[in-house]
């Protein structure tokens, strides 16, 4: 069932500011790993349950991959990316969040992935 699938992969505070971070932009996943502080297996494994969830959307671009949420496939999905936008403005930690995304994603990818893995 789908829903049990999108309230499984909402029901994660990581997988809720990873999707945070990609209701502002999409990102490379060195982006997500540099701005929420995660590990390489971590931001993998939930980009995973979010992808089979359906609410995010991968495509490669050489050695990189980056990642953007889905089109809403109905009106639940559709007020779903609308409160996560809404949330990310008026929550503090989500408003760090965003401005770590922000100092990353000014900076060249080489350098964000060695702020990811350092």
């Amino acid at each position: 069932m789908n829903e049990v699938r999108l309230f499984k992969a909402l029901a994660h505070q990581t997988r809720l500011r990873i999707l945070t971070l990609l209701a502002v932009r999409p990102l490379c996943v060195c982006h997500l790993e540099a701005a929420l502080r995660l590990s390489q297996v971590a931001a993998s494994r939930h980009l995973s349950v979010l992808r089979a969830a359906g609410l995010v959307e991968s495509r490669r671009e050489g050695l990189w991959v980056h990642y953007r949420l889905a089109q809403p496939r109905s009106p639940g999905e559709r007020m779903i990316f609308e409160w996560l936008r809404a949330h990310a403005r008026s929550d503090k930690s989500l408003q760090e969040d965003v401005a770590r995304m922000r100092e990353c994603v000014a900076l060249p990818l080489e350098e964000v992935v060695q702020i990811a893995r350092g």
